[in-house]
Protein backbone atom coordinates (compact mmCIF):
# COMPACT_ATOMS: atom_id res chain seq x y z
CA UNK A 1 0.00 0.00 0.00
CA UNK A 2 1.08 3.55 -1.26
CA UNK A 3 2.16 5.95 1.97
CA UNK A 4 2.10 3.25 4.22
CA UNK A 5 4.48 0.75 5.30
CA UNK A 6 4.68 -2.65 5.00
CA UNK A 7 4.14 -5.57 7.58
CA UNK A 8 7.92 -7.10 6.96
CA UNK A 9 8.96 -3.70 6.64
CA UNK A 10 7.75 -2.91 9.92
CA UNK A 11 9.41 -6.09 11.48
CA UNK A 12 12.75 -5.42 9.79
CA UNK A 13 12.84 -1.69 11.81
CA UNK A 14 11.88 -3.36 15.16
CA UNK A 15 14.42 -6.25 14.37
CA UNK A 16 17.18 -3.06 13.64
CA UNK A 17 15.67 -1.08 17.04
CA UNK A 18 16.55 -4.45 18.75
CA UNK A 19 19.83 -4.97 17.75
CA UNK A 20 20.93 -1.54 18.58
CA UNK A 21 19.49 -1.57 21.88
CA UNK A 22 21.56 -4.74 22.68
CA UNK A 23 24.44 -3.32 20.86
CA UNK A 24 24.35 -0.09 23.07
CA UNK A 25 23.89 -2.99 26.08
CA UNK A 26 26.65 -4.42 25.46
CA UNK A 27 29.11 -1.48 25.02
CA UNK A 28 27.94 0.14 28.26
CA UNK A 29 28.78 -3.33 29.86
CA UNK A 30 32.18 -3.14 28.44
CA UNK A 31 32.26 0.30 29.76
CA UNK A 32 31.60 -0.75 33.12
CA UNK A 33 34.16 -3.39 33.60
CA UNK A 34 36.53 -0.73 33.82
CA UNK A 35 35.45 0.96 36.62
CA UNK A 36 35.69 4.41 34.97
CA UNK A 37 35.86 7.01 37.60
CA UNK A 38 38.24 4.79 39.92
CA UNK A 39 39.93 4.74 36.64
CA UNK A 40 40.31 8.47 36.04
CA UNK A 41 41.93 9.04 39.28
CA UNK A 42 44.20 6.55 39.09
CA UNK A 43 45.16 7.94 35.95
CA UNK A 44 45.22 11.50 37.52
CA UNK A 45 47.82 10.21 39.57
CA UNK A 46 49.71 8.92 36.57
CA UNK A 47 49.52 12.00 35.22
CA UNK A 48 50.84 13.79 38.17
CA UNK A 49 53.59 11.67 38.98
CA UNK A 50 54.84 12.09 35.39
CA UNK A 51 54.62 15.82 35.08
CA UNK A 52 55.77 16.31 38.99
CA UNK A 53 59.47 15.89 37.35
CA UNK A 54 59.14 18.48 35.08
CA UNK A 55 60.29 16.38 31.94
CA UNK A 56 61.68 18.63 29.27
CA UNK A 57 61.01 16.28 26.36
CA UNK A 58 57.20 15.96 27.79
CA UNK A 59 55.04 16.33 24.20
CA UNK A 60 51.33 16.06 23.62
CA UNK A 61 51.77 12.84 22.11
CA UNK A 62 54.44 11.40 24.96
CA UNK A 63 51.95 12.45 27.85
CA UNK A 64 49.36 10.92 25.51
CA UNK A 65 50.86 7.44 24.76
CA UNK A 66 51.92 7.52 28.66
CA UNK A 67 48.33 7.94 29.51
CA UNK A 68 47.06 5.41 27.11
CA UNK A 69 49.16 2.55 28.36
CA UNK A 70 47.96 3.06 32.03
CA UNK A 71 44.61 3.99 30.65
CA UNK A 72 44.57 0.10 28.85
CA UNK A 73 46.57 -1.75 31.94
CA UNK A 74 44.30 0.02 34.65
CA UNK A 75 40.95 -0.71 32.44
CA UNK A 76 41.90 -4.70 32.02
CA UNK A 77 43.24 -5.59 35.40
CA UNK A 78 39.89 -4.11 36.34
CA UNK A 79 38.30 -6.02 33.86
CA UNK A 80 40.00 -8.74 35.13
CA UNK A 81 39.05 -8.44 38.92
CA UNK A 82 35.19 -8.07 37.63
CA UNK A 83 35.69 -12.00 36.23
CA UNK A 84 37.43 -12.96 39.29
CA UNK A 85 35.19 -11.25 41.67
CA UNK A 86 31.29 -12.66 39.42
CA UNK A 87 30.17 -14.64 42.25
CA UNK A 88 30.58 -12.55 45.57
CA UNK A 89 29.48 -9.20 42.94
CA UNK A 90 26.43 -11.42 42.33
CA UNK A 91 25.74 -11.69 46.09
CA UNK A 92 26.16 -8.05 47.13
CA UNK A 93 23.12 -5.55 46.38
CA UNK A 94 25.55 -2.34 45.62
CA UNK A 95 27.24 -4.59 42.51
CA UNK A 96 24.68 -7.36 41.29
CA UNK A 97 23.66 -4.71 38.60
CA UNK A 98 27.12 -5.19 37.46
CA UNK A 99 27.80 -6.19 33.37
CA UNK A 100 28.54 -9.60 34.74
CA UNK A 101 26.42 -10.86 37.53
CA UNK A 102 23.70 -8.97 35.17
CA UNK A 103 24.56 -11.42 32.18
CA UNK A 104 25.30 -8.20 30.07
CA UNK A 105 28.21 -10.08 29.33
CA UNK A 106 30.04 -13.15 29.75
CA UNK A 107 32.72 -13.88 31.63
CA UNK A 108 35.03 -15.19 28.30
CA UNK A 109 34.02 -11.95 26.83
CA UNK A 110 35.07 -9.85 29.70
CA UNK A 111 38.19 -11.84 30.31
CA UNK A 112 38.91 -11.67 26.62
CA UNK A 113 38.20 -7.32 26.73
CA UNK A 114 40.31 -7.63 29.64
CA UNK A 115 43.19 -9.34 28.79
CA UNK A 116 43.47 -7.27 25.51
CA UNK A 117 43.52 -4.47 27.16
CA UNK A 118 46.18 -5.63 29.86
CA UNK A 119 48.34 -6.58 26.82
CA UNK A 120 47.95 -3.64 24.97
CA UNK A 121 48.85 -1.74 27.79
CA UNK A 122 52.00 -3.02 28.79
CA UNK A 123 53.00 -3.61 25.24
CA UNK A 124 52.72 0.45 25.14
CA UNK A 125 54.26 0.78 28.44
CA UNK A 126 57.20 -1.47 27.57
CA UNK A 127 58.17 0.26 24.24
CA UNK A 128 58.23 3.77 25.97
CA UNK A 129 60.11 2.47 28.81
CA UNK A 130 61.40 -0.92 30.27
CA UNK A 131 61.19 0.77 33.82
CA UNK A 132 57.92 2.42 33.13
CA UNK A 133 56.48 -1.25 31.98
CA UNK A 134 58.14 -2.92 34.67
CA UNK A 135 56.09 -0.71 37.24
CA UNK A 136 53.15 -1.03 35.36
CA UNK A 137 53.26 -5.03 35.15
CA UNK A 138 53.80 -5.16 38.59
CA UNK A 139 51.00 -2.98 39.75
CA UNK A 140 48.41 -5.68 37.12
CA UNK A 141 50.49 -8.41 39.16
CA UNK A 142 49.73 -6.98 42.67
CA UNK A 143 46.68 -6.23 41.97
CA UNK A 144 44.80 -9.29 39.81
CA UNK A 145 47.50 -12.42 41.67
CA UNK A 146 47.71 -10.43 45.53
CA UNK A 147 45.14 -8.52 46.35
CA UNK A 148 41.76 -10.16 43.94
CA UNK A 149 42.95 -14.02 43.82
CA UNK A 150 44.77 -14.33 47.11
CA UNK A 151 44.06 -11.70 50.14
CA UNK A 152 40.52 -10.64 49.10
CA UNK A 153 38.78 -13.34 49.97
CA UNK A 154 41.20 -14.34 52.94
CA UNK A 155 42.20 -11.63 55.43
CA UNK A 156 41.01 -7.76 56.36
CA UNK A 157 44.64 -6.76 55.38
CA UNK A 158 43.95 -7.48 51.41
CA UNK A 159 43.38 -3.21 51.52
CA UNK A 160 47.26 -2.92 52.23
CA UNK A 161 48.17 -4.88 49.15
CA UNK A 162 45.29 -3.34 47.28
CA UNK A 163 46.76 0.20 48.17
CA UNK A 164 50.12 -0.55 47.12
CA UNK A 165 48.77 -1.48 43.48
CA UNK A 166 47.07 1.93 43.92
CA UNK A 167 50.08 3.38 44.00
CA UNK A 168 51.58 2.12 40.85
CA UNK A 169 50.49 4.67 38.67
CA UNK A 170 52.10 7.59 39.58
CA UNK A 171 54.93 5.57 41.27
CA UNK A 172 54.82 4.24 36.76
CA UNK A 173 54.66 8.21 35.98
CA UNK A 174 57.35 9.43 37.86
CA UNK A 175 60.00 6.36 36.56
CA UNK A 176 58.71 7.26 33.01
CA UNK A 177 59.50 10.74 33.16
CA UNK A 178 63.03 10.32 35.82
CA UNK A 179 64.09 6.99 33.89
CA UNK A 180 63.85 4.91 37.21
CA UNK A 181 62.18 4.83 40.45
CA UNK A 182 63.43 7.56 42.98
CA UNK A 183 62.51 9.26 46.52
CA UNK A 184 59.77 11.21 45.11
CA UNK A 185 58.33 8.93 43.28
CA UNK A 186 58.49 6.18 46.31
CA UNK A 187 56.47 9.11 48.39
CA UNK A 188 54.03 9.78 46.17
CA UNK A 189 52.96 5.87 45.94
CA UNK A 190 53.13 5.86 49.45
CA UNK A 191 50.56 9.04 49.70
CA UNK A 192 48.06 6.62 47.42
CA UNK A 193 48.66 3.70 49.87
CA UNK A 194 47.75 6.19 52.97
CA UNK A 195 44.91 7.64 51.12
CA UNK A 196 43.23 3.79 50.27
CA UNK A 197 41.95 3.18 54.19
CA UNK A 198 40.06 6.88 54.22
CA UNK A 199 38.39 5.62 50.69
CA UNK A 200 37.76 1.76 51.39
CA UNK A 201 37.24 1.65 54.82
CA UNK A 202 34.38 4.22 55.14
CA UNK A 203 32.80 2.38 52.05
CA UNK A 204 33.17 -1.07 53.67
CA UNK A 205 31.32 0.66 57.39
CA UNK A 206 28.38 1.82 55.01
CA UNK A 207 28.00 -1.55 53.31
CA UNK A 208 28.48 -3.34 55.99
CA UNK A 209 25.66 -5.72 54.98
CA UNK A 210 26.95 -6.36 51.68
CA UNK A 211 30.18 -7.11 52.56
CA UNK A 212 28.67 -9.38 55.38
CA UNK A 213 26.17 -11.37 52.67
CA UNK A 214 29.48 -12.12 49.83
CA UNK A 215 31.55 -13.15 53.14
CA UNK A 216 34.63 -10.53 52.39
CA UNK A 217 36.20 -10.01 55.54
CA UNK A 218 36.53 -6.49 55.15
CA UNK A 219 38.43 -4.34 58.36
CA UNK A 220 35.67 -3.18 59.93
CA UNK A 221 33.86 -6.55 60.22
CA UNK A 222 36.86 -8.33 61.35
CA UNK A 223 38.47 -5.75 64.20
CA UNK A 224 34.98 -3.21 64.21
CA UNK A 225 34.22 -0.47 63.01
CA UNK A 226 36.09 1.86 65.63
CA UNK A 227 39.16 0.39 64.85
CA UNK A 228 38.40 0.98 61.02
CA UNK A 229 37.94 4.58 62.49
CA UNK A 230 41.66 4.49 64.37
CA UNK A 231 42.88 3.13 61.27
CA UNK A 232 41.64 5.63 59.15
CA UNK A 233 42.75 8.73 61.61
CA UNK A 234 46.18 7.28 61.98
CA UNK A 235 47.05 6.74 57.68
CA UNK A 236 45.26 10.48 57.40
CA UNK A 237 48.22 11.26 59.76
CA UNK A 238 50.96 9.79 57.90
CA UNK A 239 49.00 11.36 55.00
CA UNK A 240 49.09 14.73 55.96
CA UNK A 241 52.93 14.31 56.25
CA UNK A 242 53.65 12.47 53.48
CA UNK A 243 52.36 14.66 50.85
CA UNK A 244 53.81 18.23 52.20
CA UNK A 245 57.54 16.19 52.44
CA UNK A 246 56.98 15.07 48.57
CA UNK A 247 55.94 18.22 47.62
CA UNK A 248 59.41 19.33 49.66
CA UNK A 249 61.30 16.95 47.53
CA UNK A 250 59.92 18.13 44.49
CA UNK A 251 60.75 21.32 45.42
CA UNK A 252 57.47 22.84 44.91
CA UNK A 253 56.86 26.70 45.48
CA UNK A 254 55.97 27.34 49.20
CA UNK A 255 52.14 28.48 48.81
CA UNK A 256 51.25 25.03 46.98
CA UNK A 257 53.39 23.33 49.75
CA UNK A 258 50.97 24.93 52.16
CA UNK A 259 47.92 24.48 50.65
CA UNK A 260 48.88 20.51 50.55
CA UNK A 261 49.79 20.96 54.41
CA UNK A 262 46.74 22.95 55.21
CA UNK A 263 44.14 20.05 52.77
CA UNK A 264 45.62 17.25 54.72
CA UNK A 265 45.40 18.40 58.12
CA UNK A 266 41.40 19.25 57.31
CA UNK A 267 41.45 15.59 56.38
CA UNK A 268 42.55 14.73 59.15
CA UNK A 269 40.98 16.64 61.48
CA UNK A 270 37.50 15.30 59.84
CA UNK A 271 39.09 12.08 60.15
CA UNK A 272 39.34 12.36 64.19
CA UNK A 273 35.68 13.91 64.54
CA UNK A 274 34.44 10.73 63.04
CA UNK A 275 36.87 8.65 65.18
CA UNK A 276 35.57 10.64 68.60
CA UNK A 277 31.62 11.18 67.32
CA UNK A 278 31.22 8.78 65.03
CA UNK A 279 28.14 8.71 62.91
CA UNK A 280 27.13 7.41 59.43
CA UNK A 281 26.79 11.53 58.27
CA UNK A 282 30.48 11.60 58.82
CA UNK A 283 31.58 9.01 57.49
CA UNK A 284 29.49 9.28 54.41
CA UNK A 285 31.10 12.46 54.42
CA UNK A 286 34.68 11.34 55.26
CA UNK A 287 33.97 8.72 52.00
CA UNK A 288 33.12 11.52 49.63
CA UNK A 289 35.78 13.58 50.63
CA UNK A 290 38.48 10.97 50.22
CA UNK A 291 38.24 11.21 46.15
CA UNK A 292 38.18 14.92 46.02
CA UNK A 293 41.37 15.72 48.40
CA UNK A 294 43.34 12.94 46.51
CA UNK A 295 42.44 14.61 43.36
CA UNK A 296 43.14 17.54 44.71
CA UNK A 297 46.72 16.99 45.97
CA UNK A 298 47.50 15.58 42.54
CA UNK A 299 46.25 18.49 41.68
CA UNK A 300 48.55 21.23 43.60
CA UNK A 301 51.24 18.70 43.17
CA UNK A 302 51.23 19.01 39.36
CA UNK A 303 50.77 22.62 39.54
CA UNK A 304 53.31 23.21 42.04
CA UNK A 305 55.89 21.13 40.33
CA UNK A 306 54.81 23.21 36.73
CA UNK A 307 55.29 26.32 38.37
Amino acid sequence: MRGGRSGSDTALVARQNEAWVALAAKLRGYWGLIKSLQTFLLLVTGLAGYLSARPERATLTSTGLMLAALFAAISGTTALSMVADRDIDAQMERTAGRPLPAGTLSAKQATVFGGGLLALGLGVAFWLSVPFGLVVAAGALVDLAVYTLWLKRRSAWAIVFGGVAGGMPVLAGRTLATGGVDGPGLLLALSILLWIPMHVMTFAIRHADDYRRAGIPTWPSVYGPDSARRFVAAANGLLAACLPAAGWMLGICPCILALLAVSGVAVLCLSLAAMVRPSQRTNLLLFKVASLHMLGSMALITLGAML
